[in-house]
């Protein structure tokens, strides 16, 4: 069975950095197109990076800020928030897809002095 666990959610003020942890069971990530989406209150899902075995890529919002790696040893991806702002507030998700699409639970960023 597939199971993503996102961690290392928090409260952190502006400026600050965090770092998201996703880990899957049921399958290696190496197989596999790892993103992190976003959704914040009263809006849409978001695309916030993927990593693939060709490379990355981000939305606008957090290229140079943002840094999506991941540990094949550990079967692990992450996401290195830095310069964080009040806009980046939202619970972020962990997905896998390989022609289909599986979620992890979330876990809250929240941004604020």
């Amino acid at each position: 069975q597939v199971q993503l666990v996102e961690s290392g959610g928090g409260v952190v003020q502006p400026g600050g950095s965090l770092r998201l942890s996703c880990a899957p069971s049921g399958f290696t990530i190496s197989s596999y197109a790892m993103s992190w989406y976003r959704q914040a209150p009263g809006k849409e899902r978001e695309l916030v990076a993927t990593i693939t075995t060709t490379g990355a890529w981000y939305a606008d919002s957090v290229k140079g800020r943002f840094t999506i790696y991941r540990d094949n040893a550990k079967n692990t991806v992450y996401l290195q928030m830095n310069s964080l702002k009040p806009g980046d507030t939202a619970v972020y998700y962990c997905n896998a897809y390989n022609g289909r699409h599986y979620w992890g639970q979330g876990t809250q960023v929240t941004v604020s002095s």
